[in-house]
């Protein structure tokens, strides 16, 4: 299945959150994870484009950004987008001000927690790092919602076999997640692998 990506918009509050008439109703799907996890990066392997953009600067995104994703060609594609991406802020990063942390709960809880369109969470966490409370506390809200997620092990491609095994089990014990899919950005490693837990969503 091959999509023609478009970005919508940019929101930093609950008003500015796309309406049916700019997503078709399309189920949405949101990116979370700590600052510079590797979630834009991520968004543009998918779409093998460059619509997220990417900043070696953790806590640069402090917008939800929206991208529409209509099935073929740019040529051919249809006019109601099959899919909805969305790329919230990282959060968990010490050096963002206060200000921006702060705006966690003020738009992105009510998404998280309101949105009517929203069908699935990828929540990125990092495979380099030892498991991270804040990863635990999404999640942990994400089981309260009662929202639909998967969890994805980023920058992969750094840890030998037997390192990333052990990674993969500290983080489902961690975070009680009985599956965490490696995924590498570089060697696209997990990747396809992916795309089927993503676009299963169209289908329910």
């Amino acid at each position: 299945m091959r999509f023609t990506p478009k970005f919508l918009l940019s929101a930093m509050s609950p008003d500015h959150f796309p309406n049916e008439s700019r997503t078709g109703g399309a189920p949405e799907v949101a990116f979370l994870g700590r600052s510079n996890v590797g979630k834009s990066s991520l968004i543009n392997k998918l779409l093998g484009s460059k619509e997220a953009k990417v900043s070696s600067t953790p806590g640069r995104t402090r917008a939800i950004n929206f991208f529409a994703l209509h099935e073929g060609t740019p040529s051919k594609h249809t006019l109601r987008p099959s899919l909805i991406f969305a790329d919230l802020p990282g959060y968990g990063y010490a050096k963002i001000s206060k200000s921006i942390s702060a705006e966690w709960p003020s738009f992105i809880e009510p998404y998280l927690n309101e949105r009517e369109t929203l069908a699935l969470c990828v929540c990125l966490v990092d495979t380099n790092i030892p498991p991270q409370e804040s990863d635990t506390l999404l999640l942990t809200a994400l089981r309260q919602m009662q929202r639909p997620h998967i969890v994805v092990g980023t920058k992969s491609d750094r840890l030998s076999g037997n390192a990333l095994t052990k990674s993969l089990k500290a983080l489902k014990e961690a975070h009680g997640e009985d599956v965490i899919l490696p995924v590498s950005v570089k060697t696209e490693k997990g990747v396809a692998a992916l795309w089927p837990e993503i676009v299963g969503v169209i289908q329910d």
